[in-house]
């Protein structure tokens, strides 16, 4: 036993020092909808990391991630069709393959001295990425954005079999980790508290390319979008100038100038899945059109929602039954490189996801917030962590309080003085902290030096 025990401990060594340099980053998701993953890869890149990022292909990632010479794209095949016998039988079918592609897939990417993990979704990923560390010699990293046996609570219930199995898995095997991030100060304690986790908080924060858009980049980008979708296009045809709904660029100067009467760019995104309900902005939408009709002095609004999921048809179809005279609606999917450029360029951002766990922070709201942009967000537990009511934006509670605050914010719109325009400005002299410099003071101490 003794002599077992020793060659196990030389053979982990003597994978680790092979793997030294070469971190594999992974989530068993879409790796173009997991920007807190690409940001890791792309700040292990910078720091002269090999790095394998490893995950589904379903949306393109960010054009720095593919640009980077020191990142290797690894696809993982997302399992569809698993549709023989019951539910359960299908579900636990899908755990299975996915333990044997996975594990498949990180025995051929080549020796990793660390293996980081998102987590949800953990079941099967953190077993398995424990088994390969244990292969490789690596150390394994897990980055907590949430629970995954909230967000399944959501559809089954907190109390349903396959919920509670997920809680023991997630507690039993977080253990197994050898260090593990986290999203907010709240999610940490919970960590010690309910799972004996010790953790540390990497806030998200804002990419660098998350900022305010310059006057002709938001131009250019609506005329981009005015191919499209019908909001995005001018309500009036000047035919000196090359117009959309916001701006017009003068034929003779060039010059771009914001258009007289534009209305106001509300945007939000969003994964379309329970914990966002989005029938609250819907409702508060209706409200603000009354308040139009009954002679409030308020803008037109274009509301744009991004981002794709599992129930973005069935509100679209709410969507389509309403018959607004004041406000577009429009739910498109941008490319990774015009979405900072949306969010630099809107009015206000409105954020109605509800942590399932009531201890992560939406990233949403950290990149409108880079961009200077004011957000309402709808209220759980841990927000205050990064929405300061009345000061970065406001917190509601139902659609009627954010109908109200959308009344307000908007009133007298376009002018310089106001809510709107006194929050932005609190958000530029705020200077908050960007991924790149929190990274280098959390997680690069937990690396050590480049190996």
């Amino acid at each position: 036993a003794v002599a077992a025990l020793l060659f196990l401990l030389l053979w982990r060594q003597w994978r680790r020092a092979g793997g030294a340099g070469r971190v594999c980053v992974a989530v068993l998701g879409d790796l173009g909808r997991s920007p807190r993953m690409q940001y890791h890869a792309l700040a292990l890149a910078r720091h002269g990391r090999e790095v394998a990022l490893l995950g589904y292909l379903q949306n393109r990632p960010h054009r720095d991630v593919l640009r980077s010479e020191n990142i290797r794209l690894v696809p993982v095949a997302e399992l569809r069709g698993l549709r023989v016998g019951p539910k359960l039988f299908q579900y636990v079918l899908k755990v299975l393959v996915q333990s044997v592609q996975l594990l498949y897939t990180l025995l051929r990417i080549g020796q990793p001295s660390y293996i980081l993990l998102q987590n949800p979704p953990g079941l099967p990923s953190i077993a398995v990425a424990w088994v390969a560390g244990l292969f490789w010699g690596s150390k394994l990293i897990i980055d907590w954005h949430n629970y995954g046996y909230t967000i399944m609570s959501l559809s089954h219930g907190r109390n349903h079999p396959l919920v509670l199995i997920a809680k023991w898995y997630e507690k039993l095997f977080g253990r197994l980790s050898d260090y593990n991030l986290c999203v907010t100060d709240a999610m940490r304690k919970d960590l010690w508290v309910n799972f004996k986790i010790k953790a540390v908080t990497l806030y998200d924060k804002p990419a660098s390319y998350f900022k305010e858009t310059p006057l002709d980049l938001q131009h250019n980008l609506y005329m981009k979008l005015a191919k499209d979708y019908e909001p995005f296009k001018p309500r009036a045809v000047n035919p000196s100038a090359e117009g959309s709904a916001f701006t017009e660029r003068d034929g003779k100067s060039g010059n771009v100038v914001k258009t007289r009467g534009r209305p106001a760019l509300l945007i939000s995104s969003t994964s379309w899945t329970e914990d966002e309900d989005f029938s609250v902005l819907l409702r508060a939408l209706e409200d603000y059109e009354r308040f139009i009709k009954e002679g409030a002095k308020l803008p037109a609004l274009v509301c744009v929602i991004t981002g794709k999921g599992p129930l973005k048809d069935y509100y679209n179809g709410l969507i389509q039954k309403l018959h607004f005279k004041h406000i577009q609606i429009c739910t498109p999917w941008l490319e990774a490189e015009d979405y900072p450029l949306l969010l630099g360029s809107a009015d206000l951002g409105v954020c109605l996801h509800k942590s399932s766990s009531g201890l992560d922070l939406p990233m949403k709201v950290v990149d409108m917030f880079g961009c200077c942009l004011p957000v309402c967000a709808i209220h759980f537990e841990c927000l205050h962590e990064l929405v300061k009511h009345n000061e970065n934006g406001l917190i509601f509670r139902d659609s009627k309080e954010l109908a109200e605050q959308l009344k307000m914010l908007f009133l007298e719109f376009p002018t310089l003085e106001g809510k709107l325009h006194s929050f932005r400005e609190n958000l530029r002299v705020s200077r908050q902290l960007r991924w790149d410099e929190s990274w280098d003071q959390i997680v690069l101490p937990l690396l050590g030096n480049k190996e």
